[in-house]
C-alpha cells in the first residue's frame, strides 16, 4: 500500500477542498445512482464499495448485517463476496418498506442463497430480536447502517447493532457526509447538518470505548460518503 502516498494526500488541503467540491458536485447529478453489482442498482460511491471490499476480505465475516436494502445491490454485493470467501456465510438486510419489484429481483438473483431479508424498522424490537437470533452463532460479525439518516434514528441504530459487532470487525455508519454538506441539498428531508449519521457517531463514541474511527480508510479514499464513518471494534 502507498502510506506515504495517502499521508501526503490526506493533509493536502488544496486536494482535500478539490475532492470536496468534487463531490458536491457530482451530487447534482445524480453520481452515487450511476452503478450496478451484478445487475443490481448499489447506490453507492464506488471507492466505498471498494473499502468494503477488503475490510470484508481482512475480517472474513460469518455475518454481515446491512440496515436500508433500497434495490438490493449492496446485499448483492455483499453476499458475492461471502460467496468467495466460502462457508456458511449470509448478509442480512432490514428495510422498514421492501418494495414487492425490489424483493422479487432480489429473491430472483443467484447470490440470494446468501441472503435473508427482514422487514421493518431496524430500530424495532421485534425485528432487532430477529437479527439477533440469526447472529446468534456468528463468530465474526460485521455491520452497515444505510437506513433513515436522522440523528436519532442512527443513533438507536448504534446501540442496538453496535453489540453485535466483534472485535477487530467493523460498524460503518454510510452518509457521515450530510454532516458536511450544504442544508439546501437536503429541502424534503428530515436530516441535514446538526442532524445525521455523523452526529450520532460522535455521540455514540462519547459512550464507548470497544469503537474508534479508522481514518487510515477515508484518507485513502479520497471521495466518500462515510467520512469518520469506518469504525473498528477493538473489542469484545
Amino acid at each position: 500500500m502507498n502510506e506515504d502516498g495517502i499521508e501526503r494526500m490526506a493533509a493536502d488541503d488544496g486536494l482535500q477542498k478539490v475532492a470536496r467540491e468534487l463531490f458536491l458536485r457530482s451530487c447534482d447529478y445524480k453520481y452515487s445512482y450511476n452503478f450496478r453489482w451484478m445487475g443490481r442498482p448499489i447506490i453507492q460511491y464506488p471507492q466505498d464499495m471498494i473499502a468494503m471490499q477488503e475490510i470484508i476480505w481482512d475480517v472474513k465475516p460469518d455475518l454481515i448485517i446491512e440496515t436500508g436494502i433500497a434495490h438490493g445491490g449492496s446485499l448483492v454485493y455483499y453476499a458475492s463476496l461471502l460467496e468467495l470467501l466460502g462457508g456458511e456465510r449470509l448478509v442480512v438486510g432490514i428495510d422498514i418498506d421492501i418494495r414487492p419489484h425490489n424483493r422479487q429481483a432480489i429473491e430472483a438473483h443467484p447470490m440470494f442463497k446468501r441472503i435473508r431479508m427482514v422487514e421493518g424498522s431496524s430500530v424495532d424490537q421485534e425485528v432487532v430480536s430477529r437479527v439477533r437470533e440469526l447472529a446468534r452463532d456468528a463468530r465474526t460479525v460485521l455491520v452497515t447502517l444505510d437506513s433513515n439518516h436522522t440523528h436519532e434514528h442512527v443513533l438507536d441504530e448504534l446501540k442496538l447493532y453496535s453489540p453485535l459487532v466483534t472485535a477487530g470487525s467493523y460498524l460503518t455508519v454510510f452518509d457521515t457526509v450530510v454532516e458536511d454538506m450544504p442544508k439546501s441539498m437536503f429541502p424534503d428531508r428530515p436530516w441535514g447538518p446538526g442532524n445525521n449519521p455523523k452526529t450520532a457517531v460522535h455521540e455514540f463514541l462519547k459512550t464507548t470505548d470497544r469503537f474508534e474511527i479508522d481514518r487510515a480508510i477515508e484518507n485513502k479514499l479520497l471521495l466518500t460518503v462515510a467520512p469518520e464513518g469506518y469504525l473498528r471494534c477493538l473489542k469484545s
